[in-house]
């Protein structure tokens, strides 16, 4: 790689290192969608609020991350306490509005802000609700209290504000706590009531301006608004509600419906520790595969060829002759078992013996032998000669 090469590589680098820190250090853009949340620090979130709510309360903050209908189950019935729900958007129906509407009959209270409230409890509490769009950006609101004595607690929200109000109640059963008024309205509306229910003194105290109680209002000096909504509550154990939020926090995964279904769960779960323990046997019972290894050739034939050929082509009979006789002579001591130490009469007879041969026909081998042995120099003739009888012996013999 040549020298400009070089810069032009570690300039794009850099260029992306810097990138790359730059979107790491630059500030996140502020989010300002509706959360409610415990846990959210956004102005639209409720951190603010949580946290200062055991100034309410003796007792430790119960949070709820499970529909009103299951947790409900687990509270101790013998003593009072006090659910709030905050969300821009509730209605509860079935089992769930049941639920809470036999949480409130047996003297307990439920605190419910939000602008838009709609389902079987409203219905049971005969009330509807309103929000005014009369424009695109909304004006600021004077939102008050009917008791005299509150009349320092008046607040104007002057941005992020909820024109939120009640256009029926049950004026047997209501108590008008709370107006809301600007310069689109006629007049003051309702935006806080208190509505009892049962005979035990249970209560419903419903709230129109659930912005009211977000770290944005809390943090720019409207505290005391909230402030004053809750001290309406009762003293006692507070449950807050972080189940139905625009916020809620859930698992993002495939598997979050079938693990929040019981038979689903332990369905998956017996087909998990099914398929592992099948894994596990599977593999102590499957032999690694073998790999094939190919047996060395036996290249001694192609070995002896070559080196033949080499001799042949450069006249070295004299060398081949040689060989030839003591492969030759090594096949009859493989073969027959003699001694071919001394080539004489005795040899003769015993290779006749062994090798069915006639007595004149070995005796002439033998010669031919001895003479190629004592010949110093030898034609390409001698070794034709010899190497034909060779093969005639050892042929036969097959």
């Amino acid at each position: 790689m040549d020298k400009r090469s070089k810069i032009a590589l570690f300039s794009i680098g850099a260029i992306i290192l810097f990138m790359i820190i730059a979107e790491i250090v630059k500030p996140k853009a502020l989010s300002w969608r509706d959360s409610y949340n415990s846990q959210d620090k956004i102005p639209l979130g409720c951190y603010v609020l949580y946290n200062e709510l055991e100034t309410f309360s003796s007792n430790a903050i119960i949070t709820n991350t499970k529909d009103f209908y299951s947790s409900s189950k687990s509270l101790d019935s013998t003593k009072k306490s006090t659910a709030i729900f905050i969300n821009k958007n509730i209605s509860f129906y079935g089992e769930e509005a049941d639920a809470i509407l036999n949480y409130v009959s047996r003297g307990n209270t439920a605190l419910i802000s939000t602008s838009s409230f709609y389902g079987k409890i409203a219905d049971t509490l005969n009330i509807e609700t309103e929000n005014i769009y009369s424009s695109l950006i909304k004006k600021e609101t004077e939102q008050d209290f009917t008791n005299p004595r509150l009349g320092d607690n008046k607040t104007t929200f002057k941005d992020v504000i909820e024109n939120s109000y009640f256009t029926s109640i049950d004026t047997l059963k209501t108590t008008v706590l709370g107006t809301v008024y600007n310069e689109d309205f006629d007049k003051e509306e309702i935006n806080f009531i208190k509505v009892e229910f049962g005979e035990n003194n249970g209560a419903f105290f419903i709230h129109t301006n659930p912005f009211a109680f977000t770290n944005y209002h809390l943090l720019n000096n409207n505290e005391n608004y909230a402030a004053t909504v809750l001290s309406y509550l009762p003293k006692g154990q507070i449950i807050w509600d972080d189940y139905y939020k625009s916020g809620r926090r859930v698992i993002q995964s495939p598997l979050r419906y079938i693990l929040s279904q019981s038979p689903l769960k332990w369905a998956f779960y017996l087909s998990l520790i099914t398929l592992i323990i099948f894994v596990l046997f599977k593999s102590k019972r499957t032999q690694r595969i073998v790999p094939v290894i190919e047996p060395l050739k036996n290249t001694t034939v192609e070995f002896t060829k070559t080196i033949g050929g080499l001799y042949f082509q450069n006249n070295e009979y004299t060398n081949i002759i040689d060989k030839k006789i003591t492969f030759f002579l090594e096949n009859i001591r493989t073969q027959y078992y003699l001694n071919t130490t001394n080539l004489n009469s005795d040899f003769i007879e015993k290779l006749t013996l062994k090798s069915d041969k006639s007595p004149t026909e070995v005796k002439a081998l033998i010669d031919l032998i001895k003479y190629c042995k004592q010949k110093i120099v030898h034609t390409e003739n001698d070794l034709i000669v010899l190497n034909t009888k060779f093969e005639e012996f050892l042929n036969n013999e097959d």
